[in-house]
């Protein structure tokens, strides 16, 4: 079967929402629900938290297989999403799709730069006249990087040779429509992969979200463009107030449509599992996580963050969401500039306060 019949196969049923049903003398609705494998999010997956009025069967599966087949075939009803893929379809108009504004994934991207050590490449201006790799051009990691590269590095976006190919595998595919900007260039290769051009010397650099094979087998012939990235990214985020969201968890626009009050409640659900974890790794009694003074790091971020780090909603994530828009749009990557009021329906843009 292709990947196109599988889509059409998957999306006859796309249009259906499920029933409520009765179970131990209460009505619930009964949804399913795919994310990887996060601490921040699992008391909701195994039922720990609960959202109102909703029973979830959960998914536990890697991201990239989650994005593959929720965009392709809308095999569950709620899923962690691309939040390049997701905006790329909202901006199209009645997307399929409806986001909530839980982000389970933010990741900053200085570390996702690659180069040839061989060739020079020592700042990002220096990326200019370069061949420069990337798994997609509506990958999530790629919008953020190159919005960097062209608000805060000065670089020219035009002037960078554009290759599109699998980041470790021949083969990948872009998985949404986009229009270039005038004047980029853009090729793709179906018959090899980004590391393997790293290797060989055809491209010079690349910008991944996944670490390539070929910087840790490369024998130093890769390195990466910003060797304490830790530091960089968090001067860019003192200087733009912008931490980057690579996820956001939408549902079949189906769903939404007849029970609009899952959203809300499964907003407060994943909020509520996040205060949860949050408050493990606060814990000092014992190791929540495996790693050493995990509890007086939380309190260090909390210094440049706030208390809550990964902060849900649109109110305390306005700066990045405005970015992001205007990013994915100077990118061609959205038909239409949109604002974070667009990305997300009424009913989860504000709540009540008593």
């Amino acid at each position: 079967m292709t990947v196109n019949e599988a889509g059409r196969l998957g999306q006859a049923g796309a249009d259906r929402a499920p029933e409520i049903v009765e179970s131990g003398g209460t009505a619930r609705l009964h949804l399913t629900l795919a994310t990887t494998d996060y601490d921040h999010v699992r008391d909701v997956v195994n039922g720990a938290v609960r959202a109102e009025g909703i029973v979830l069967t959960g998914f536990t599966l890697p991201v990239e297989e989650i994005f593959f087949r929720f965009i392709k075939n809308r095999e569950w009803d709620i899923s962690e999403m691309s939040f390049g893929k997701f905006i790329a379809f909202t901006s199209l108009g009645n997307s399929p799709f409806v986001g909530i504004p839980v982000f389970p994934s933010r990741v900053f991207r200085h570390s996702a730069f690659y180069v040839r050590a061989d060739r020079g490449i020592s700042s990002p201006k220096d990326l200019e006249g370069k061949s420069v790799g990337i798994p997609e051009w509506a990958q999530t990691a790629g919008i953020y990087a190159r919005g960097f590269l062209a608000e805060t590095a000065g670089v020219d976006l035009r002037k960078i040779k554009w290759v599109q190919a699998g980041m470790n595998e021949a083969g990948r595919e872009e998985k949404v429509e986009f229009k270039l900007p005038p004047g980029i260039q853009y090729s793709q290769r179906r018959d090899s992969s980004l590391s393997a051009m790293l290797l060989s010397g055809e491209i010079d650099a690349a910008i991944s979200a996944r670490v390539p094979d070929a910087f840790d087998k490369g024998g130093g012939k890769i390195a990466r463009l910003y060797p304490d990235y830790r530091k960089d990214e968090a001067a860019y985020h003192v200087a733009t107030g912008i931490f980057p969201i690579m996820h956001v968890i939408a549902m079949r626009r189906a769903v939404f449509e007849r029970y609009p009050w899952v959203a809300m409640n499964l907003f407060k659900a994943f909020d509520q599992a996040k205060a949860r974890s949050l408050e493990r790794i606060r814990d000092l009694t014992a190791s929540r996580i495996p790693v050493p003074w995990a509890s007086a790091i939380t309190g260090e971020f909390s210094k440049g963050f706030g208390k809550d780090s990964f902060p849900y909603g649109l109110g305390p994530n306005r700066k990045t969401l405005d970015a992001f828009c205007r990013f994915a749009h100077d990118q061609g990557v959205t038909a239409k500039k949109l604002t974070p009021d667009d990305l997300f329906p009424k009913e989860v843009r504000a709540s009540v306060r008593v």
